[in-house]
């Protein structure tokens, strides 16, 4: 027993120790170029795959090939990956979420050129490198780590390092060369990819798939270790190691034995779907955001959608094999159509997919298997899986961009290694088709049936009230939630209806190859399908068809691999290259002459760059505005004055009776999470029919009290009341629907909706109020309320935002720096807009750094300082 104990650690020790060089790669990665590199595993393959061609195909000695691929080819990887496809979106700042698609990219690339050079089947004649001596892996582990914490505390390099961060722009400031920095970063995680790729392939599955989803399963260690801690990072890949290999010598019987098993085969598994989905997510909020399409509904010509179907047509006329292939065509559709709703539509990273798919066919399977006919069954099976869908969505509700990536991946590995890859879920199981419809082309003409249905469905979701709230959701979340957007609930539905849709597929792709396939629903695909959806126009209905289209032909037409890389290139290019779909005619001309650039991405965290030359505000019309800014000859300007220090007479406390508060702050306090302290029992009332100004500079706490009111930030102490209702755990979106309003010191617009959208937005959700009305007060009546906020600039994208909080019919108004970017004409007019409203009774609040617009407009001013009113 003793030596069987013996035996099990030291082979765990050197699962660990492959498992720690991933963390050590992931880590070093990550801290060089703040990229969370999915394409890791990738990179491990093709070095094992170059490592085994140089020794077995060519003749090379082991030594000077392994020095050869571990020394030239794996940095070699890293510094063409660093050159070609990741410093070009660091320069260009472009958010977490847009670097990992490019990984996903390089992932699906490499993955594809690999069964392009050595084909699909296995190998299993690698190399040993090390041979079986655990501790000799293992010493290789600590001497790396050794180094590289020797590197990062005591060298002028590793300083430089720490510098790029902890701030990459201040550290370039600073004159440290940061493309530089992350050059080495990349070469060295290639290095370590590669090490860790030559020391598993002999174990493993040597394939363009098995191997890259294997070190996926391992960053487990790196998510952990929170992509820091070198140490963690090998502690937990060790201590996983050895628990994994001393777990096979259970054999537990009764009904959950296999299962038992399964769990003990898979631990890196299960450490990777706890830490995905119970530990702090990495990454942050907010600049974790996908790039959108810039394509508006709807826009595609119908010529382009009479050519998609006589493609889809075209397969009635074939016969044999070229029938059977098209099968999968609109299945894959449908499964693609379940990435629109969720990624295209409603902003969230979904890799795991293929989980729900494979789960239809599943469910389809026995529930034909058991007597129901195949019709009803498909039809029980979504039913079934799509409450499942909150296993993705629940985590989505708290996670953003590289976190949710790696929960939603996670679920689909998991479900892909407990549930279709074992024998007492899958084995055994036949699916046929439907009575009448066994023929291919009858049951080639349901798929059709089905594929028109769920597009129709899915083309009235997105132009309806839910679809405007998920594009809202998508574009500024922030925004969506102040605009009365039930932000939680809303990610719950898409993934829901993302995962019915992606089951729908699923079964029918089961159905028609007449069998259960768990490799067609392999996690591999599931980045594919990913990476295939955004670089053809991820909100776009033409997209899933063309994606299904391409996948199938390309891979059957040529050799298996071609779709892969071929997608993998267009994904790898993120960023630069828009998505392809956005390239074709649109039938949709702005008003006024102007167009949407259909390459062009709005970033959500800073307004669109601009200002107003054609104010309009205050009056009943709006002439079309081009997207350039410039003034068109036919507009017309505001017939004020220029701007003085007072625009407006300065209110009068005494011009009417003050009724009573009705949004108070009682005695609120509140700290940041590194103990900065920005409220201390700071007390304010607002009263009706009045305006209420907070001044002060900057960091005195003005804007967290105004966050406070509106919900977006808890008080640590104090309550926040509404006609004396306590509101103080009322979240925003809730608060918005009781009647307060907020506008944002950035621009909280939705940039891929138009101008009345936005608008209609808020009189929507908030369920009441006027949209029409509000577009008239604030001058967007006119032509403008057809373009999209992308293509226009700052001043009236500042109205926009405006007219959208008016338009739930508040009676509250919360404004925090509504004058930023604005000229003096237009300030102006805002003035008289708000001294307009507070007439009508309405309660507003401002945060402004404008001393003239404060003292034209303010009721009551409040100055505030180190988290206090002092005035």
């Amino acid at each position: 027993m003793a030596s069987l104990t013996y035996d099990l650690t030291l082979a765990g020790l050197a699962i660990g120790a492959a498992a720690a060089l991933t963390g050590i790669g992931l880590i070093v990665t990550y801290r060089a170029t703040g990229v969370l590199n999915l394409a890791h595993g990738a990179i491990a393959m093709v070095c094992a795959y170059v490592l085994r061609h140089l020794v077995v195909e060519w003749g090379w000695p082991l030594p000077p090939a392994a020095l050869f691929t571990l020394l030239v080819v794996g940095p070699g990887i890293g510094l063409v990956l660093d050159r070609a496809v990741f410093r070009p979106l660091a320069r260009a700042g472009s958010p977490p979420a847009q670097t990992l698609v490019a990984s996903i990219g390089v992932f699906v690339l490499l993955v594809g050129a690999a069964a392009l050079v050595w084909g699909t089947g296995a190998r299993s004649d690698a190399p040993v490198l090390l041979g079986d001596d655990p501790w000799a892996q293992l010493a290789v582990v600590v001497a790396l780590a050794a180094a590289v914490g020797a590197v990062t505390r005591w060298t002028r390099f590793g300083r430089e390092l720490r510098a790029v961060v902890d701030n990459r722009p201040l550290a370039v400031l600073g004159g440290i060369d940061a493309d530089r920095v992350a050059a080495v970063g990349w070469a060295f995680g290639a290095f370590t990819a590669g090490l860790t790729g030559v020391l598993l392939a002999p174990y493993v599955r040597l394939d363009p798939y098995g191997l890259p989803l294997l070190v996926v399963e391992v960053i487990a260690v790196a998510v952990v270790a929170r992509m820091r801690s070198l140490p963690v990072a090998i502690v937990t890949a060790l201590a996983l190691g050895v628990a994994q290999a001393q777990l096979t010598r259970l054999h537990p019987e009764g009904w959950a034995g296999p299962l038992v098993q399964a769990v003990g085969a898979n631990l890196f598994v299960v450490a990777l779907l706890v830490a995905a989905l119970v530990l702090p997510g990495v990454g942050g909020r907010g600049q974790d955001v996908l790039p959108v399409a810039s394509r508006p509904s709807g826009s595609v010509p119908r010529g382009v959608w009479m050519v998609a179907g006589v493609l889809f047509l075209l397969p009635l006329g074939f016969a044999g094999t070229d029938l059977h292939t098209a099968i999968q065509v609109p299945a894959l559709a449908v499964i693609l159509l379940s990435l629109v709703v969720v990624t295209g539509r409603g902003g969230q990273i979904a890799l795991g997919q293929t989980a729900y798919a494979g789960l239809g066919a599943l469910f389809t399977a026995l529930l034909a298997a058991g007597g129901l006919p195949e019709l009803p069954a498909l039809a029980l099976a979504v039913l079934l899986v799509a409450p499942l869908g909150l296993v993705t969505g629940w985590p989505a509700i708290r996670r953003h961009g590289l976190a949710l990536a790696l929960a939603t991946l996670a679920v689909g590995v998991a479900v892909s290694r407990f549930v279709f890859a074992q024998p007492y879920a899958t084995s055994g199981l036949e699916l046929g088709r439907p009575a009448g419809f066994e023929d291919d082309r009858r049951y080639y003409v349901l798929e059709l049936v089905v594929l028109a249905g769920c597009l129709a469905a899915v083309a009235a979701l997105r132009r309806g009230r839910t679809g405007r709230a998920l594009a809202a959701l998508r574009d500024h979340e922030a925004g969506a939630e102040a605009s009365g957007v039930p932000v939680a609930g809303l990610k719950l539905l898409a993934f829901v209806l993302g995962a019915a849709l992606a089951a729908l597929g699923g079964g029918l792709l089961g159905m028609g190859l007449r069998a259960f396939d768990p490799e067609a629903y392999d996690p591999v695909r599931g980045l594919l399908w990913f990476a295939a959806i955004v670089v053809l126009g991820a909100d776009g209905l033409v997209s899933p068809l063309a994606g299904a289209a391409l996948l199938v032909a390309l891979d059957a037409g040529t050799r298996g691999g071609v779709a892969a890389a071929a997608v993998g290139v267009l994904a790898a290019m993120a960023g630069r290259v828009p998505p392809l779909t956005s390239w074709l005619p649109d039938r949709r001309a702005v008003p006024g002459g102007a167009r949407g650039s259909p390459g062009r991405a709005v970033s959500r965290s800073r307004p669109p760059a601009g200002s107003v030359r054609t104010p309009e505000a205050g009056r009943a019309r709006a002439e079309a505005v081009p997207a350039s800014g410039a003034r068109p000859p036919h507009a017309v300007r505001p017939t004020a004055a220029p701007r003085t220090t007072r625009p407006v007479a300065p209110p009068d406390p005494r011009a009417r009776p003050t009724a009573a508060p009705r949004l108070r702050a009682h005695d609120v306090s509140f700290s940041h999470p590194d103990g900065v302290l920005a409220l201390s029992g700071v007390s304010l009332a607002l009263a009706p029919a009045r305006i209420t100004a907070l001044v002060g500079p900057n960091g005195a706490g003005k804007s967290t009290l105004f966050d406070c009111l509106a919900g977006t930030l808890r008080p640590a102490r104090g309550r926040v009341t509404l006609d004396g209702t306590d509101i103080t755990a009322r979240a925003a979106h809730a608060r918005t629907r009781l009647g307060i309003a907020r506008t944002f010191q950035q621009l909280a617009v939705f940039p891929t909706l138009t101008v009345e959208e936005n608008v209609l937005l808020g009189a929507e959700q908030a369920r009441r109020g006027d949209a029409e009305q509000s577009l008239r007060l604030l001058g967007l009546a006119g032509a403008v309320r057809h373009h999209r906020a992308a293509d226009l600039p700052t001043g009236i994208l500042r109205r926009v935002e405006l007219a959208r909080a008016l338009a739930g019919g508040p009676h509250t108004l919360l404004l925090d720096e509504p004058a930023a970017g604005l000229d003096a004409a237009e300030a102006d007019a805002l003035a008289r807009i708000l001294a307009a409203l507070a007439a009508e009774g309405l309660t507003v609040l401002v945060v402004e750094h404008d001393p003239d617009l404060v003292a034209g407009i303010a009721h009551v001013t409040h100055t505030m300082e180190g988290g206090r009113i002092v005035s």
